[in-house]
């Protein structure tokens, strides 16, 4: 068996085509553009890189783009105001605070600073306890990500058996909330889970986020199963710098069912998420019906 590969980057194409036509039919029905801003603080490379892609693709499908970059010696009130700012700002929908934030600000005080309605990355603790009793809230970029592919891939997921490698409040639990919103049957494993590789086994669905390089092999594998791998890891291997996930990617396509690359799986899924969560955001906020394909 050589497992079907899960393209994210033509995934991701479709749904960015969708929030298009979703803004277009905003602004031509009730003349509402919805407004993404996106705040960055301090000069990191990988966040600067990630944020200009984000306003690209945010141009991109016809919404309004703000972008805040500050310096890296912002203080946290300063920071605190702007984003006061934003949250009644009428014509944005969707803020978010990129991370990691620089060491004298607290990550936490900031993310709950964010109007829970506007806080289109889903880390707002409202949000997170919405999601975790099952209300309506704004769901986190990549589970949600992960949540669509799966539901394209293999329809209703209602009593499959899944297995999230993970416990972080970013992927692992958001991913657990929405597999059981799909009435599966989830465990959230992790460093201390006794026996992980029979764990593992047993999954219809295995989500990988560890940050872990090539962690989970193929012999871990139910044959047949659904492989989400969220991994993004940087390791040197024959004198050259490679991206690879948290599954051993050839070991794994030899058995699953399905299997996401790294790159090209989950990544691109994230932004265009981002960008379904800023239209979902704007519906909200309009009292319009929300967009068909794009929530959780």
């Amino acid at each position: 068996m050589t497992a079907d590969i899960i393209d994210g980057k033509a995934f991701a194409a479709t749904i960015r085509e969708k929030v298009a036509g979703h803004v277009a039919r905003l602004k031509d029905e009730h003349g509402i553009t919805p407004g993404l801003a996106v705040v960055l603080v301090g000069e990191d490379p990988a966040s600067q890189v990630y944020v200009r892609s984000k306003g690209k693709q945010t141009v991109e499908v016809g919404m309004h783009s703000v972008e805040h970059k500050l310096d890296v010696d912002t203080s946290e009130a300063d920071l605190l105001a702007l984003i006061e700012q934003l949250n009644t700002d009428p014509a944005v929908h969707g803020i978010l605070v990129q991370l990691p934030l620089p060491d004298h600000l607290d990550s936490d005080l900031v993310i709950n600073s964010i109007d829970p309605a506007k806080d289109v990355d889903g880390f707002h603790i409202s949000n997170v306890g919405l999601l975790g009793t099952g209300q309506k809230s704004m769901v986190p970029c990549t589970p949600l990500g992960c949540l669509m592919m799966l539901r394209d891939k293999l329809g209703n997921l209602s009593g499959m058996d899944a297995v999230v490698l993970g416990r972080s409040n970013i992927v692992g639990k958001p991913m657990a909330q929405l597999l059981l919103g799909d009435s599966c049957t989830v465990t959230i494993a992790h460093s201390r889970t006794k026996d992980l590789p029979e764990v593992v086994r047993r999954a219809d669905i295995v989500v990988a986020a560890v940050g872990r390089p090539e962690m989970v092999p193929g012999d871990w594998i139910k044959p047949g199963a659904t492989v989400i791998d969220v991994g993004i890891n940087r390791i040197e291997r024959d004198g050259k710098t490679k991206l690879v996930g948290d599954v051993d990617f050839p070991s794994v396509q030899a058995v699953a069912g399905a299997v996401t690359p790294v790159p090209g799986g989950v990544g691109p899924m994230t932004i265009a998420c981002l960008l379904a969560n800023t239209v979902t955001a704007c519906c909200r906020a309009n009292g319009l019906a929300e967009p068909e394909g794009l929530t959780a």
